[in-house]
């Protein structure tokens, strides 16, 4: 949590960890709790006289500043305590500092080093969304660098390729697809963003991670073919993203694969993966707000964005979306001359046989599931292959002036492809002893609606084991232009007796084994504010439903603050608490309290968890018979809490 002032003895307990700010006339914790207002100590030093409302509201820019700089220097020393030759300058300019001197044996983890470096620095990267150029420029520079590697796009034609963007659900959607075309014998490529743990996650074959092996011999392969073909004329390297798509295509074409899933970066009309040509399909999953800055701040406006990936003469197909976008998807398939088709819900094609199993857990993944199943059918029936599912009789229809795809019986292989597929950190259920860590990396508005759905339908449909308190705790960050405040108001129907932020860092300092985690397209400072603001948003949420209105819940005692607690007899007397910490480890180590069977970290740092919130809650965490832990809000936050309590994702 929020470093303690810095004493003579600051390198040490920086490096053990720390739990809050002090300024000069007062210690500022960084837990909050609606309890706390019986004292009158809400945001202010425990057992003194809070500030009144607009004092508070005065000071509160002043105080996130001191509480950021305070951390930003326990990092910093924490990191140099580490690394022992790391300047606390390199701490405070990226997340990870530069990695530990090399080993012979560490090739895979030298590759994404050098990877890393092709990072957008995140001051250039501020520089160009303000200094945007021509967009179509930048497709025109991705197709050099293909040649510049050795390909030309008509190469890509080869990989009969399922290209698929949208703004929720889309790399659920390739993962159903990937799945169920591999279980017809056919050798599969995907490619998808962003990884989880590894990065190597982002391109597979036959639906597993490349090996470190193949990844090491692609990387430098492409990488040293560019460095051969630079000249002054020309940039040597592209950034990250570019140069792991030209890898995959150079992977995917290389191991001979039959066909490959390509899921859009961002948005797609300009996004480096449209410099395809010619696929086989192309799919839309469901539409959001996201990537405003680049995409635009309407659905209309991002519609148009990602049917840019229609192509002349290529069936498409598309999900139920609002009316809106649904005609700019409409117009832009017109304008080319592209077949583009509404997808029937999945009750359409589960008529006169078994329902459907889904791996994927949520009643959205329905929706991705039969964008899936036509998009699966629709390249097997381009390929002339045999066994796609027999058409059922039925007229052809028109649903906002777009004809419906038709409806077919699923095959066995389709079944089984849905049944088996395989999709971390979304809508993912990992059950520990006491603990059940609900994983989803949901950061749109729409998306974490259907967390929230997903969320409460598992609890509600849950069996209680024993009697006793049950904890629901929040596990949340989120990054970039995403409106996190009216995300928080969102999950706030679910109860949580803990809310609980954190960096997208997961050890205080990373070195060697952490490169596939370091991101330096963004400073230390952000993500210290931005998890600050989390928590600020959150306890004004809190404020607001402590208020008699349609959230609140009955007082447990007159006068007394509404309890969120799931148990009939709560074993505490605060309400709903919110706690920073400074890395997913410290978050996880809290909220576990060494009762996950797995994950079982040395012993915390000393003084860890002595703020008084996180000391009351220690106790009512080991005495829960359940606790249910919601992680969300951003993937790569998803992606460190697994790195943690799934070891064998990192080997």
């Amino acid at each position: 949590m929020w470093p303690r002032g810095l004493p003579r003895t600051r390198m040490a307990r920086a490096a053990r960890g720390a739990q809050w700010s002090r300024t000069a006339s007062r210690a500022q914790p960084v837990g909050g709790a609606r309890g706390a207002r019986r004292g009158g100590a809400r945001g202010a030093g425990w057992g003194e006289p809070g500030p009144a409302p607009a004092e508070r509201a005065a000071v509160r820019a002043g105080t996130m500043s001191q509480a950021a700089s305070h951390l930003r220097a326990a990092l910093s020393l924490a990191a140099v305590s580490a690394r022992g030759a790391t300047t606390r300058g390199a701490a405070r300019r990226r997340l990870s500092a530069w990695p530990v001197p090399q080993e012979p044996s560490m090739e895979y983890q030298d590759a994404v080093r050098m990877l890393n470096t092709l990072q957008t620095n995140a001051g250039y990267l501020e520089q160009v969304k303000r200094q945007r150029g021509d967009p179509q420029t930048q497709l025109e520079a991705m197709e050099l660098y293909l040649a510049r590697s050795g390909l030309q796009v008509e190469d890509l034609d080869r990989l009969n390729i399922i290209h698929v963007t949208g703004t929720k659900g889309k790399g659920s959607t390739c993962a159903f697809t990937e799945c169920i075309l591999r279980n017809y014998g056919l050798k599969t490529g995907f490619f998808s963003s962003p990884h989880l743990v590894q990065v190597r996650e982002r391109i597979r074959i036959n639906g597993q991670p490349i090996s470190p092996e193949l990844f090491t011999k692609y990387f430098w392969s492409v990488y040293h073919r560019l460095e051969e073909t630079k000249d002054s004329s020309c940039v040597s390297m592209p950034p990250y993203f570019r140069f792991l798509t030209l890898m995959a295509f150079h992977v995917f074409l290389q191991e001979k694969v039959d066909l490959a899933v390509v899921e859009v970066g961002i948005g797609g009309a300009y996004d480096c993966t449209n410099i395809i040509r010619k696929p086989v399909v192309c799919g839309v999953s469901s539409l959001g707000i996201d990537h405003t800055s680049l995409l635009g701040d309407t659905l209309e406006k991002i519609a148009w964005q990602k049917g840019g990936i229609f192509k002349q003469g290529v069936p498409a197909f598309t999900v139920l979306q609002p009316e809106g976008p649904l005609a700019v998807l409409r117009d832009r398939a017109q304008q080319i001359s592209c077949p583009l088709y509404l997808c029937p819900p999945l009750e359409a094609l589960e008529e006169g046989g078994p329902p459907l199993t889904l791996a994927l857990e949520g009643e959205h993944q329905r929706s991705n599931a039969a964008l899936a199943l036509q998009l699966a059918h629709c390249w097997l029936q381009q390929q002339d292959h045999q066994g796609i599912g027999e058409l059922k009789a039925s007229r052809p229809s028109l649903l906002w002036q777009l004809p419906l795809a038709p409806t077919f019986q699923p095959t066995s292989h389709m079944r089984l492809g849905l049944r088996n597929t395989e999709w971390p950190g979304r809508t993912q259920v990992l059950r520990r002893g006491p603990l059940t860590w609900y994983l989803d990396g949901a950061h749109t508005s729409s998306s974490v609606q259907a967390s929230v759905r997903w969320f409460r339908q598992a609890l509600q449909g849950r069996q209680r084991l024993s009697a006793g308190p049950e904890v629901r705790v929040l596990l949340f960050n989120s990054t970039g232009d995403r409106d996190s405040a009216a995300l928080l108001k969102l999950l706030q129907p679910c109860q949580f007796d803990y809310a609980v932020f954190c960096p997208n860092l997961t050890e205080v300092s990373s070195t060697g084994s952490a490169a596939d985690q370091q991101n330096f397209t963004v400073t230390l400072d952000q993500v210290l504010l931005r998890c600050l603001e989390h928590q600020q948003h959150w306890n004004r949420l809190d404020e607001e439903q402590a208020s008699p209105d349609l959230w609140s819940t009955p007082s447990l005692e007159p006068g007394g603050p509404a309890s969120l607690l799931l148990a009939p007899h709560p074993p505490h007397s605060c309400s709903a608490s919110s706690l920073v910490f400074s890395c997913i480890s410290h978050a996880l180590q809290w909220i576990s309290q060494g009762r996950d069977p797995v994950f079982q970290p040395p012993r915390p740092p000393r003084g860890l968890f002595a703020h008084p919130v996180a000391a009351s809650g220690a106790s009512v965490l080991q005495e829960a018979v359940a606790i249910h832990v919601l992680v969300t809000g951003s993937l790569h936050l998803v992606g460190g809490v697994l790195k943690l309590l799934e070891p064998s994702l990192s080997q």
